[in-house]
């Protein structure tokens, strides 16, 4: 398979923007997170970016992979759909979480996200295996998150 650099660059390109416009929208609230009581097993601050700026590259990469498959287009155009939505949800945990501390409220909010990217990755694997495989480490660090969101909802 020929790799479309265009395109790949454009995939990547769009959830690192959304986790960038998502990081400099909450930049402000991260002074008053970091007095939080936090739950146990609480990475440090700095971790949070690196992590994530892998993710968004692994699913740019999983949303080119599908893009670029053999699927039936209304199959393609459903799981980017979904893929679309899921990031929506994504960028507006962390306003929720950081800017308007609602730290209950985001927890439903991220169980819902954790909903959406399971969903996204069952249409994904479907028309890539691969691009599946690499939304794999985007749940489970949502799966982390939700257990941080929840921890800090309870000890705050």
């Amino acid at each position: 398979m020929k790799i479309r650099w265009k395109p790949l660059i454009v995939c990547i390109a769009i959830p690192l923007l959304v986790g960038g416009i998502s990081a400099f929208a909450t930049m402000g609230a991260m002074k008053d997170f970091a007095a939080l009581k936090q739950p146990p097993l609480s990475p440090p601050g700095w971790l949070f970016p690196v992590v994530w700026s892998i993710l968004y590259t692994l699913m740019g990469i999983a949303s080119y992979l599908v893009i670029t498959s053999e699927g039936l287009q209304k199959h393609i155009n459903s799981a980017i759909t979904l893929y679309a939505v899921q990031l929506i949800v994504n960028f507006f945990l962390s306003y929720f979480f950081f800017n308007l501390k609602l730290y209950f409220f985001s927890f439903g909010w991220i169980i819902v996200l954790w909903l959406l990217i399971i969903a996204t990755l069952v249409l994904f694997s479907r028309l890539s295996k691969t691009a599946g495989y690499l939304l794999i480490p985007y749940l489970l660090w949502v799966s982390f998150a939700s257990y941080l969101n929840l921890g800090v909802a309870l000890l705050n």
